[in-house]
Parts: C-alpha cells; structure tokens; sequence
C-alpha cells in the first residue's frame, strides 16, 4: 500500500524509490528506538480519559521553567481529572505562539527540555502538535531554500503572483504570496498563516521524508496522539480550492500506514476548522486516516443554544452525529488556544443567527477575527474570547457570580456528555476571563484567551473557597470525577439526542456494561421540568439516581431542573 501510494502521489519512478528509503527507515525504527510494540493511543480511550489543552508556558513559576511548572500543576491537581495532556507546540518558533516552528526537533528552552516533556509522559498520556503544513520563515530549512541549497531548494512553495489563486480557501485575511529575495532572485513563497509561517511543498518527497522521521521522533519522544495541524492545506494544486485536495488525504493516509507499522497504538486527530462534512472526512473509511477529528461545530453550536436559550439546533446536529467505525472518535472541545471558530457552523446556523454571535462577543469585550473570500470580501472567521466571558457578559455586575458559574458549567457538562474524548482548555478549569491588559499589549486578538497564569497565584487563589475560579475548578472537577466512573460515558457508548423542551439540551449514552444515563442541561434561565413518563421511558425503569447531586429519585418522580443546572441520571442499582 505505500508502494501505490507513493506512485500516486509522485508517479511509478520516483515513487519506487520513496517507497525503497521510506522502508528503511521504518525498518530500522524500531531497533534504533526500542519502541516497537504498542502504544496506548486512541483505541485505548475509556471513560476514564479526558486532555487538558495548554501551552507550555500557561503556567510560569519563578524556580522552575514552564513545563515543569505544568507538571508540577497536573501531578498535584490533575491527576484524577484528566489522563492525557495536549501540550501545544513547544518548539523553537518566530511567531503564532509556537506554530511558526523553527526547529521541528527542539524544545523551546525557554519552556524547559525533552526531560520535562518525558516527566509529564510518566503520569499523563502526550498529545504533540504535528506542524506539517509549514515551517518558520526564520528556519534553517528556508534560510537553505533562500540560499538554493538543494533539497531545500524544493522544500518550499512557490507561485507566480500573476496566477489566478481566487479558488484558494483562505483562513486568514493576509497575503497568501509573499515575495523573498533568494539566490536565484526574488520569488513569491505561499503563506497560508502569515509571512512568517511558509508551506512546506510535498510535491518533493524529500519534504515528506523528512516529515515523516519528524512524526516518527516524536513518537520516540512519548507522544501517544498526534495533532496534525492545519492538515487539509498540505497540498496545493493552482486552480483548485487547495483544501482537502485528494493527495492531501493520501499524505494522511500513508502517515497513518507507517504508524500501524512501527507503533500501531499511536493515534492521529485531524485539526480542520472546516464545515462538519469536509471535517468528519478524515476519518476516512474508519480504519485509514484519523482516530479522532476535532469536533469544531461544538463551540458555536453550545454558545448559539445559551444565547438565545434554545437548544434546538445543537439537537438537530447532535442527532445526526456518527462515526464510520469504533474504531473512530470525536475530540469534543469548547475553548482552545484559537478562537471559537464560526465557519463549520455556517450551514446549520443561519448568517443571521451567526451575526448575532458576533454581536454578542463583541459586546461581552471579545473580539473577531476575519478571513478572504473567493470574491475578495472579508466575512468572521473566529469569535476571540474566553468561553466564560463569551457565555455571560463580563461588565454585567447585575448578574449573580453564581449564575455565570452555573451557565459556564452547564456548556461544559455537554460537551462531558457527548460521545468522543473530551478536551479542556487550562483557562476552562479557572473560568478565566478575557486578557484584556495581554490584548492591549499585543494587539493580538487570541491573547484574549492566552493569558499566563503564575503558578503561585493560581494555587493560592484555588485555596481560597470563596473565589471564583475556585468555584468553578471544584464544580468542574466533580464532574470529571462523576463521569469517569460511568461506562456509559465512554467515547463510543451508544448516544441518542432526547427532546426535553426547547430550554435543555438531552442526551442517553449507553447502554454500556448494562448502564444508560440521561444527560440534561439547561441553556436557559428559566426552570425547566424533566417528567417521570421521560425518565420512564428513557432509562426503562422507576428508581433512579441523579449522578451530579447524588440525589435519588423515587418511582414516579419527575425533576425540576434549576437555570442551567445539570442532571445525569441513572436507574438506580438494586
């Protein structure tokens, strides 16, 4: 199969001999590394697992550098909360907070070093952020290709500015040629991101090999998942969208073909900030591409159902969401290091309903980042605000602490609920609000949701019962413990979407090991009345057990649902 795939990609001749270097490599791989044998990646995933989403330097503390800070932080705190850890790009970068990559191979050491990272292995499962579809314009790899050393004379995209690229997909409202002076003289290199971040060109297989003994180090170096970022631009062909193009899928493809040999319990997660149908199409047939997608359409969908208190439209998606195998998943996320992302709403929410978003995150003291159109307009790409703040409005002081709590809490619960892995961004553990002194600093609209925590202060402020954040670390961590202990919770436990009234948004998991759970959320401050003829007819029995409070229900007894309140619901065991 690498064999066809490489032909397809590069043609009979120079595919033949890919294929005879690609198996030398894999070939000796696991004699150099002694990692032969099996992982635990996705498939080993229960209801025990959640991520924590951090950055290497969320958390800065004076005696000790970043990273172990953070695994001082999840060892004292984390570690019956989540079992894995996506550590965003913690490599020697020039911009984009990491993604303009320097050296695909080094840790910042301004973070700390590949000791740090094998610490955190020892008690957390490793998610790596997989830069593939560029590298720094400060890297050594460009600083050949300026010079014309070859290969990395090859190693980068080049197009004539006068080529018609308005089929191009844009994520970003910057150029997508910049021109550089090189040996040869000036030339336009293709910049997705920014100037500062250039596409690599896997039109050379010198770039895919290269690649590929980058994804296969950080395997040595204890990633179980790898995230492979901004994937579905890997390839480009002028004149066609250059997105999810089909040599883009078979790179994916024969990524996953070299992991099934050399450490088959590593898993990929595809990060595509797409439409839902082009996002769930790296699962490909199940068993070929990712383990996991991004579950992007989340976010926009919770915040949309609490903004206009109906959980209709999140409902309607939510029934239709399968997977092609169990042997596939959703990562379900609702706030990361990028904003909440707007375009794989676009289709099931209307432009009105999407507008309003805007507004509303706006008017909350977020901001919105913009992307270029085929026809050169600009339309919002992404709503930049903590999840928090974009939930409840940070300058209303009429509204009670303990109703934000709630409202944060009750979005969060979904997305526990829901069949996948769920994963937490560090800020949702607090309830942080928007960075606003960081944005005034940088100007850098994702520095709303980026601000560094000191360690100390954090700790301190988590000591204090009456704070905040405290409150919300607490609730949340309840409900990570709750859930870990519910089979019917597991990634691939049998769901349902359950209509409750427009203000709540249900769902039944299982059954798993003879267990199903109702799982209620309230998008609305009203109250809201959960029937016994419901409960009767979900879970098929009349003794019952709310899961949260630990509160039994006795046979015929409905529920009253408190203002975005939370009810996981079981029948009680005999």
């Amino acid at each position: 199969m690498l064999l066809d795939r490489l032909c397809r990609l590069y043609g009979e001749e120079v595919g033949a001999t890919t294929e005879a270097a690609l198996r030398r490599l894999i070939e000796g791989y696991p004699q150099r590394t002694g990692m032969g044998a099996p992982l635990s990646g996705a498939e080993g995933f229960d209801e025990h697992d959640a991520l924590l989403i951090t950055y290497g330097d969320s958390l800065l503390a004076r005696d000790r550098p970043p990273l172990a800070a953070l695994g001082h932080f999840a060892s004292s705190r984390l570690r019956d909360l989540v079992s894995g850890i996506h550590i965003l790009p913690f490599f020697p970068s020039s911009s984009d907070y990491g993604f303009a990559v320097i050296d695909h191979l080094r840790v910042d050491p301004e973070l700390g070093g590949w000791d740090d990272i094998a610490r955190l292995g020892t008690g957390f499962k490793l998610m790596f952020d997989f830069v593939l579809n560029h590298a720094s314009a400060r890297s050594e790899w460009f600083r050949a290709f300026l010079r014309g050393e070859p290969p990395y004379d090859r190693f980068f995209i080049t197009a004539n500015p006068g080529s018609d690229l308005s089929a191009v997909t844009r994520p970003r409202a910057t150029p997508l040629l910049t021109p550089v002076g090189t040996a040869a003289g000036e030339r336009w290199v293709w910049t997705t991101f920014s100037a500062d971040q250039v596409d690599l060109n896997y039109a050379s297989p010198e770039v895919l090999m290269r690649m590929v003994e980058v994804m296969l180090a950080y395997v040595e170096h204890g990633a179980e998942l790898l995230r492979m970022d901004a994937v579905g631009y890997l390839w480009k062909e002028i004149g066609t969208s250059c997105i999810h193009l089909a040599q883009t899928h078979e790179v994916v493809k024969l990524l996953r073909e070299v992991l099934d040999e050399v450490a088959p319990r590593v898993a990929i997660i595809t990060e595509t900030n797409v439409p839902h149908r082009e996002n769930v199409s790296y699962f490909g047939d199940g068993h070929d591409e990712a383990q996991m997608v991004y579950q992007f359409a989340l976010a926009p969908l919770v915040l949309d159902a609490f903004a206009r208190a109906d959980a209709g439209q999140l409902s309607d998606w939510a029934s239709m969401l399968t997977t092609p195998t169990a042997r596939t998943t959703f990562f379900n996320f609702l706030a990361s290091h990028d904003g909440i992302g707007v375009v794989p709403a676009r289709g099931i929410l209307s432009d009105t309903q999407v507008d309003s978003l805007v507004r509303r995150i706006l008017a909350h003291g977020g901001e919105v980042s913009m992307k270029v159109n085929p026809d050169g307009s600009q339309s919002s790409y992404e709503l930049n605000a903590t999840f928090f703040d974009a939930l409840s409005d940070p300058a209303d002081l009429s509204e009670p602490a303990g109703i934000k709590c709630d409202r944060f809490l009750s979005a969060q619960a979904i997305m526990l609920a829901l069949a996948g892995v769920p994963g937490i961004y560090i800020h949702s553990l607090f309830g942080s609000h928007n960075d606003d002194d960081g944005f005034r600093r940088s100007g850098w609209k994702r520095d709303l949701n980026h601000e560094r925590l000191h360690l100390d202060e954090i700790e301190a402020r988590l000591d204090r019962a009456d704070a905040e954040s405290t409150q919300v670390f607490t609730r949340y961590a309840h409900l990570l413990r709750v859930r870990r202990a519910q089979p019917a919770f597991h990634p691939n436990a049998p769901q349902r979407v359950v209509a409750a009234g427009r203000g709540v948004f249900g769902v039944l998991r299982g059954p798993r090991q003879d267990q199903s759970i109702l799982a209620l959320h309230s998008v609305s401050d009203a109250g809201q009345t959960v029937t016994a003829e419901l409960l009767e007819e979900t879970l098929g029995g009349s003794r019952c057990v709310e899961l949260v409070s630990g509160r039994p229900l006795g046979a015929g007894e409905g529920l009253r649902l408190a203002p975005y309140r939370v009810a996981w619901i079981r029948l009680q065991p005999a």
